[in-house]
């Protein structure tokens, strides 16, 4: 008989249809009970018997694997992937699946909202008139600003889209692969990352964490960046070094930056002491009909794979080509 673990935190709160998916299910499950992500050793002590795994952004490393024989299939909620040991599930034999269109929605206008309050200085504006300090800031328009998007997936791609419409004086996109198709505007090209970082007024960034990404922007690229440019992350910590965002923000060389993500979550580094860093708890995806819909798809995944069905979101073969 199958034993469902459930680590990622939320689950089920806005929307029952995951616990009833479970119920209907008859088997054996368990809902994270400490409220909150599980460090490395605490999900390998609790994951011993379990035949599947609905993750969150936890460590599932090898030294997790191993100390789950049972364990059949990691169904993760949500699109990253940079927390599971994807070469460690191949070799033991672990199936993995994820919800990668779900999350766009809500992250690509988190995104946007990120960008407006840092241009505006809303976060600053906000603390001031709470400590009862009544300033008013200069901001910035999207109509004066080079715009850089560095990853063009599912949501670079929304991004760009909702900033269609805010008629943008010129947007430069960075990716791997080169889709002409999203760039036929005049104010809209392709370019190398090293153009956006010094082209570019504000930076986003939507890309996976891997090796070739992991502190993608570290010194050497904020000094090519423009005087009082702007940095916003939704996509995952350790792609910008957090020490010379720190650096860059403190000296002014950064106007402001907008961090959602970070590389030691819950995060409780030096950002917090600035002012001109807006930050936020990984909130990207948590809207109430994002969120659901990833719940909903990673346990309907874990459904198929107890009925014996095949898997409908199977993490693809290029995801393990540079294991």
């Amino acid at each position: 008989m199958h034993k469902v673990l459930i680590t990622s935190v939320p689950f089920g709160q806005k929307n029952r249809k995951p616990i009833e998916i479970l119920d209907s299910l008859s088997v054996d499950y368990e809902i994270n009970k400490i409220g909150r992500k599980l460090s490395e050793d605490e999900l390998k002590s609790m994951i011993n018997d379990y035949t599947i795994l609905i993750a969150g952004t936890e460590p599932i490393t090898r030294k997790v694997m191993e100390n789950a024989p049972e364990l059949k299939l990691i169904s993760r909620i949500g699109i990253g992937l940079d927390n599971v040991d994807l070469k460690s599930a191949k070799d033991l034999g672990i199936k993995v699946s994820y919800t990668p269109d779900a999350p766009a929605p809500a992250v690509s206008e988190l995104t946007i909202g990120l960008m407006i309050s840092i241009m505006r200085s809303i976060q600053i504006a906000n603390m001031n008139m709470h400590q009862g300090n009544w300033n008013r800031f200069f901001g910035r328009r999207f109509e004066d600003l080079t715009i850089g998007i560095i990853g063009l997936g599912r949501i670079g791609k929304r991004v760009l889209e909702h900033l269609n419409g805010f008629k943008c004086r010129e947007i430069l996109l960075s990716d791997l692969i080169e889709d002409h198709d999203i760039a036929s505007n005049r104010n809209i090209r392709w370019v190398d990352k090293e153009t956006i970082y010094s082209h570019s007024d504000l930076i986003t960034l939507h890309i996976p964490l891997n090796s070739s990404t992991h502190n993608l922007i570290g010194s050497k690229e904020i000094a090519m960046m423009k005087d009082d440019v702007m940095l916003v992350n939704t996509s995952r910590g350790g792609i910008i070094d957090e020490i010379e965002l720190y650096n860059g923000l403190k000296k002014g060389k950064i106007a402001s930056a907008a961090i959602d993500v970070f590389e030691k979550e819950p995060y409780e580094g030096n950002l917090s002491t600035l002012d001109n860093c807006l930050i936020t708890s990984h909130m990207g995806s948590m809207t109430e009909d994002c969120r659901s819909r990833m719940e909903v798809e990673a346990t309907e995944e874990a459904a198929r794979f107890i009925k014996g069905e095949k898997l409908e979101l199977a993490v693809p073969k290029d995801e393990y080509e540079d294991l």
